[in-house]
């Protein structure tokens, strides 16, 4: 939710990204070879897509964020292409081993099914699994689609980690099925403390209470250092930064 204004200013800064590229340089940052950073390619990819947006937004725990990020707008094939090779590159750059990749429902599903389509493309052929919400009492039945869990280390592939509910019941799904936590990737990390009084984001309390890596294609410190060498994006960084001075975690490493 955004509060009155939000929308003019975010439409304002995307205008001005966009302006600063030519028709071809749009082109090519949906090629996956466009730029050989991840971070800064998936950063350009959310601001094409608009999927990230600046502005002033009211979220779910109350607090007024000056971006939001929002995967569901990587809503064609070019772009979640290009999206699922962002994700691919940071998990082979952070070393997580894997062998089946599990999307949460509902907006985990695309973001699994495109991982595996770029693994394939990139000559490894991992199978895919994805809950339902409700199980289904008929036909072949269950909460699971896809492929079996029994036995294999499986990595949770989403968006963003919130409050960590969700997460803690896919990490449930997939040890119920047999199978064994392995990782979770999702696109942002937007490195805050999940709560008052708390040191950790939610993030991390997630990745030190199941003891698997989190691993994340770009963060908010990504975020300002692609603000700094952005002069379209000049006039986000200083409410970039309060932000962060003011809900970030103290040790980004904890």
């Amino acid at each position: 939710m955004s509060h009155p204004g939000a929308a003019g200013r975010t439409a304002t800064a995307g205008a001005r990204f966009r302006a600063t590229m030519s028709g071809g340089r749009r082109r090519r940052l949906w090629d996956n070879a466009a730029m050989s950073d991840h971070r800064t390619r998936f950063l350009d990819l959310a601001l094409q897509a608009q999927a990230l947006r600046f502005g002033r937004f009211t979220l779910k725990s109350g607090r007024e964020s000056p971006y939001f990020f929002n995967a569901g707008l990587f809503n064609s094939g070019a772009a979640l292409s290009a999206l699922a090779a962002c994700y691919a590159d940071a998990l082979d750059e952070a070393g997580t081993g894997f062998d089946l990749l599990f999307g949460p429902a509902y907006k985990g599903i695309p973001l699994a099914t495109a991982l595996a389509c770029e693994y394939a493309r990139r000559g490894r052929d991992l199978p895919v699994a994805f809950n339902r919400k409700e199980a289904k009492a008929h036909g072949e039945g269950g909460s699971l689609i896809g492929a079996p869990l029994d036995g294999r280390r499986v990595l949770v592939v989403d968006d963003v980690i919130t409050a960590g509910t969700a997460i803690r019941e896919a990490l449930a799904i997939i040890r119920n099925a047999g199978g064994t936590p392995a990782g979770i990737v999702i696109a942002l990390d937007r490195q805050e403390i999940a709560g008052e009084g708390q040191s950790q984001s939610a993030a991390q309390a997630v990745a030190a209470e199941a003891g698997i890596p989190v691993v994340a294609v770009a963060t908010l410190d990504d975020l300002l250092g692609f603000a700094d060498a952005s002069a379209s994006l000049a006039d986000e960084r200083a409410r970039l930064q309060a932000y962060r001075v003011q809900y970030g975690v103290r040790d980004i490493h904890r």
